[in-house]
């Protein structure tokens, strides 16, 4: 049984930081691309970072670039998620996802190409 565990978030001020985690088990994680989405209340999930299986790529959403970094431990089967210059708008749950990567090119920012998911951590920037 595939399961994703996300841990790390909580209530954080506006230019703090955090970081995710995203502990994977029962799939072959290096054989995933990996995933990060979230959605705030009333909004559309949204895409906001991925990484290929060995990490040779790494894909931002705009609205984070630059303060976002995804980085993925193919020994730990663990993806990260590392938040700097957290702004109120960075308020959400927080989603990770894995999706098969046939080639190590493989990625994806759309929701539904993703094949599991974890159950969501909520992050909350306070202004």
């Amino acid at each position: 049984q595939v399961q994703l565990v996300e841990s790390g978030g909580g209530l954080v001020q506006a230019g703090g930081s955090m970081r995710l985690s995203c502990a994977a088990s029962g799939l072959s994680f290096s054989n995933y691309a990996m995933g990060w989405f979230r959605q705030a209340p009333g909004r559309e999930r949204e895409f906001v970072a991925t990484v290929t299986r060995s990490s040779e790529y790494t894909y931002y959403a705009d609205s984070v670039m630059g303060r976002f970094t995804i980085s993925r431990d193919n020994v730990k089967n663990t993806v990260y998620l590392r938040m700097n210059s957290l702004k109120p708008e960075d308020t959400a749950i927080y989603y990770c996802a894995a999706v098969w990567a046939p080639h190590s090119s493989f990625h994806s920012r759309t929701a539904d190409a993703y094949h599991y998911w974890g159950q969501g951590i909520q992050v909350t920037v306070s202004s």
